[in-house]
């Protein structure tokens, strides 16, 4: 019988056992991969994770706070989204939390849906995520795949000129306008001059910077 697919990795973080124990065999049930850790600082230890996952972190813990770690998951620009959970929560430290990217912040004792949900929220945020992180990288490399010319003919099409104009513009024919476009079209992976106007506002190119 093959094996379920994982829905994500979850980190629980927290010093209390009971609620590591209870939370790993909540999430397991449901599909997650689970990994927990008694402090921010064992977290730190472990080694980077490649896939797609999502923290559930306690805000109040000797030594490093959730929020403390909070800041140097963000310093370290790492994209694992976080659901704050806390027996002492106050409106200033869950505004900042949220302020930070957090996803959501639970104050125990929390129904299980409610958790449920916010790792989910979570684990499809990062899901996103790395999905245009690799559409950007796979960009980039198209990008960089581009002769000079090439660069000069995607900078005037996205702009919105037609072939002839870009003729005119770079003092060639057409024809090999033409030719220079379908190379742009097949580098990028374009099916349309739609997709060519979308990968550069997705570099964050305007048309004079392509």
């Amino acid at each position: 019988m093959p094996e379920a697919k994982s829905r994500g990795m979850v980190y629980v973080i927290d010093d209390d056992e009971s609620v590591r124990k209870s939370l790993s065999r909540l999430l397991k049930s449901l599909g997650f991969e689970v990994e927990a850790f008694s402090s921010a600082e064992h977290f730190l230890e472990r080694e980077y994770y490649q896939g797609v996952g999502c923290i559930v972190l306690d805000v109040r813990m000797p030594g490093l706070s959730g929020i403390d770690l909070q800041d140097r998951l963000s310093k370290a620009e790492s994209s694992l989204p976080i659901v704050f959970i806390t027996g002492h929560g106050t409106v200033p430290t869950s505004a900042r939390a949220f302020k930070a990217g957090a996803v959501d912040f639970l104050e125990k004792p929390f129904e299980e849906s409610d958790l449920l949900e916010a790792v989910s929220r979570g684990i499809e945020r990062h899901r996103r995520l790395r999905e245009e992180q690799s559409e950007m990288k796979r960009l980039r490399a198209r990008l960089d795949t581009l002769t000079p010319r090439e660069r000069e003919v995607f900078r005037l099409v996205v702009s919105g000129m037609l072939n002839k104009q870009v003729a005119f513009d770079l003092e060639i024919s057409e024809k090999t306008i033409k030719v220079h476009r379908g190379c742009v079209m097949e580098k990028m992976g374009a099916q349309s001059v739609a997709d060519l106007v979308r990968f550069a506002g997705k570099l964050g190119l305007r048309s004079s910077a392509v």
